[in-house]
């Protein structure tokens, strides 16, 4: 059934953070093997398409060219992933979300898709193409804040928030690149659709376990 899905937008930088993070991935694919729920994990770029983007910026390149930079180090990740969770997978990583196809295995694993989409907006189109309606956005954070709390020392935490105030906070433009807790065109159409989303540190796994389990976690959850 496809009402039993979560979309988990999986942060590059959990897996890569400098070195490739086994024992984060073996304990977070204890914790979903344990679920009832199936899962599409998205996966994302991280700093290893930061660091290519940046370093792209001194050649002759277009917004373009770095979002490809960024897609490929999504496909990097997301075929690590795809074999992490082999024997329950799907067996290809899904790079365009408005595919249409019918998956029964417990994971799907999606990738970046083409330019001017970041990963949040793929896991917004897989929510809306496969029934889902929670997405959960793993990051190295655990709350999404009023402003950048790394830049003004007065930034408030957000435990709960709607679309439209969130969205003031996040404007409506999209960049490669761009480090927001959720990114703008994602955030207008997960708006539309009427999805939960909610921003937590994926590092705290059993923070995630208690989401899952409609407990108080950690973290910033944006609804209607």
């Amino acid at each position: 059934m496809k009402s039993d899905i979560i979309i988990l937008s999986v942060g590059g930088s959990l897996i890569v953070p400098n070195e490739i993070d086994v024992d984060f991935v073996k304990n977070f694919k204890e914790l979903l093997l344990k679920r009832h729920e199936r899962f599409i994990l998205v996966v994302g770029g991280g700093s290893i398409a930061r660091k290519y983007q940046k370093a792209l910026t001194n050649f002759d390149s277009s917004k373009d060219d770095g979002d490809w930079v960024g897609i490929a180090a999504t496909k990097l990740n997301a075929e690590f992933i795809k074999n992490v969770f082999k024997k329950n997978c799907y067996p290809d990583v899904v790079s365009n979300p408005l595919v249409e196809l019918n998956f029964k295995e417990k994971f799907m694993i999606a990738s970046g898709w083409k330019p001017g989409f970041s990963t949040d907006f793929d896991a917004v189109l897989l929510a809306n193409n496969f029934g889902a309606k929670k997405v959960i956005n793993l990051s190295n954070i655990e709350y999404a804040y009023d402003k950048d709390p790394n830049k003004f020392k007065d930034a408030k935490k957000i435990e709960n928030i709607s679309w439209k105030e969130f969205r003031k906070i996040v404007g409506d433009k999209w960049n490669p690149g761009l480090n927001a807790p959720f990114d703008p065109i994602a955030s207008k159409k997960a708006e539309e659709l009427g999805l939960e989303v909610v921003i937590m540190n994926g590092k705290n796994l059993s923070n995630l376990n208690n989401y899952f389990d409609g407990k108080k976690f950690v973290g910033t959850k944006i609804s209607d």
